[in-house]
């Protein structure tokens, strides 16, 4: 008897996370999240500035992450992209995302696809709202968010050196291409 396509695909799915999840596990102090996040300072527009490169990333550019509260209580947190070229029409993919720790607003699960949630740490915080660090629960996924398409180069070398300080993988970083000004 053979087994669907979509079995196959979800074992599949299943046996790769469970890789990622025993991988080498970063300190707890290196994913320590804010002590608080501004949730109506945080919503908003976040360009991707730099991420590690994953298949769901791959090939996209002008990439932003979007956010905005929904009357249920969770947040929008919307995907747009461009596809290979930044002359390619936008696109989006829409998600939600509920925050896990409310102490701090600083630790979300965010779902893009059914039935998946990640996980969302915010590790470093412009108090401006101008920046941001944002991790995977294992340190694995590393993304530099700005409010602008570009970050000065002195600003994205110090947020480089603190994501190694804290001994997760700054040099696996790829920048994003982003619209110019």
């Amino acid at each position: 008897m053979s087994i669907p396509w979509r079995i196959n695909l979800l074992l599949g799915a299943c046996v790769l996370m469970s890789g990622v999840a025993c991988s080498t596990m970063p300190t707890s102090t290196s994913l320590r999240t804010v002590a608080h996040v501004d949730l109506d300072r945080y919503l908003g527009r976040w360009n991707v500035i730099a991420f590690t490169p994953n298949f769901l990333e791959s090939g996209k550019v002008g990439t932003a992450d979007v956010y905005a509260r929904r009357p249920d209580g969770k947040l929008e947190a919307n995907y747009v992209f461009r596809k290979g070229s930044l002359t390619a029409p936008e696109q989006e993919w829409k998600g939600v995302a509920r925050v896990t720790n409310p102490a701090t607003n600083a630790e979300w699960k965010v779902q893009l696809f059914w039935p998946f949630w990640a996980d969302y740490l915010i590790l470093e915080l412009d108090p401006d709202y101008q920046w941001a660090v944002v991790a995977s629960r294992g340190g694995k996924w590393l993304w530099i968010l700005a409010r602008e398409t570009t970050l000065p180069s002195a600003t994205y070398q110090e947020l480089l050196g603190r994501i190694a300080r804290r001994g997760l993988k700054a040099d696996t970083l790829a920048l994003v291409p982003q619209p110019a000004k």
